[in-house]
Formats: structure tokens, C-alpha cells, sequence
């Protein structure tokens, strides 16, 4: 397997990726996801809109809820076209409990923890920790990576001026 050494730190240490990231305006690589209720996603079952992904190491953390709270409050804002994702390595039940303990409705959360189809297709498994790192992705309706942020710095937030910026120019 692919390995990218530094791209990201946590704590200001380097770590690895597995996996090639893809290149914008390349065709977005398929994966499959468990959603809350354990039933498989694939990205292909969003053909036809603008899929807004948001990889997060763990829901567990400050910055990670912060990032899934603040593009909730977003999406509701981005209408029917635009189905905004975030995939973590936890478990598909952990992510239900944040969620609902949280009021998330607007967003579907994945669980990437059985196979990392997501993380090693988009070059975003962290081998060290066997997390993800932190990225925003869009995708277009017809399935072309349109943006990519790698946060460099695992404990940081993305640019979320940016990615919105992204978003809205494909609407």
C-alpha cells in the first residue's frame, strides 16, 4: 500500500497516510461505509449530487464535534442537491449516540472502522494511530473530486470559509 510520510502531524509529530489521495478533477474513488444502523453506504448512492465529505479522526473529540456541529448547522442551509457526510473511524453506534446527544439532523455520519475502503481510497489513514485524518472534500453532481483541504495539524479545524466557498460554487 501507498504511504505518504508527513502531510499531517498530531501534536507536531509526523505521521503517515495509507493510501493514494486522489487529484481534483479526478473521478471521486467509490467506497463503502456503514452508516448508524450497520447498512452499507457507497458514495454511488449519492450519484447525482454534491457530496460534501468531512473526515474526522473521532467524534470523541473537541475539535472533530466542533467541525461535524458547525457543517450540521450549514447543510441546513445548502439544499436538496448537496448531502454532506462525515466519516470517522468509530464505531457506527458511537456515532449514533453523538448525533443524537447532539441534535445532528442535517448530515449523515459513516463509520469507516470495518474495511478503511474510505480512508485508504482517498489517502487518509493515518497508520500510526488507525484514524483518519482531518480533511473537507466535494464532490460534483457527476462525481468529480472538485475540492480537497488536508488540515495539516490533526488537532486543528479546517478552513471553513474555504470549503463553503467550494460548495456554493457548484450550486
Amino acid at each position: 500500500m501507498h504511504e505518504r510520510h508527513g502531510y499531517v502531524t498530531f501534536k507536531g509529530t509526523p505521521l503517515t497516510l495509507l493510501g493514494e489521495a486522489p487529484r481534483v478533477g479526478s473521478k471521486a474513488p467509490e467506497f463503502t461505509a456503514l452508516r448508524g444502523d450497520m447498512t452499507p453506504f457507497s458514495l454511488s448512492q449519492a450519484a447525482g449530487k454534491t457530496v460534501v465529505i468531512n473526515s474526522v479522526p473521532s467524534l470523541d473529540t473537541p475539535i472533530c464535534a466542533m467541525q461535524t456541529r458547525r457543517f450540521n448547522q450549514e447543510a441546513a442551509g445548502l439544499g436538496d442537491n448537496v448531502k454532506v457526510l462525515v466519516i470517522s473511524m468509530d464505531l457506527p453506534f458511537a456515532q449514533q449516540r453523538f448525533c443524537a446527544t447532539e441534535g445532528i439532523a442535517n448530515l449523515e455520519t459513516l463509520s469507516d472502522h470495518r474495511d478503511a475502503a474510505f480512508g485508504t481510497a482517498y489517502g487518509l489513514l493515518i497508520k500510526e494511530l488507525r484514524l483518519l485524518a482531518r480533511s473537507v472534500l466535494v464532490i460534483d453532481d457527476k462525481g468529480i473530486l472538485r475540492y480537497q483541504q488536508l488540515v495539516s495539524e490533526v488537532g486543528q479545524e479546517p478552513s471553513y470559509e474555504e470549503a463553503l466557498a467550494a460548495i456554493k460554487a457548484l450550486r
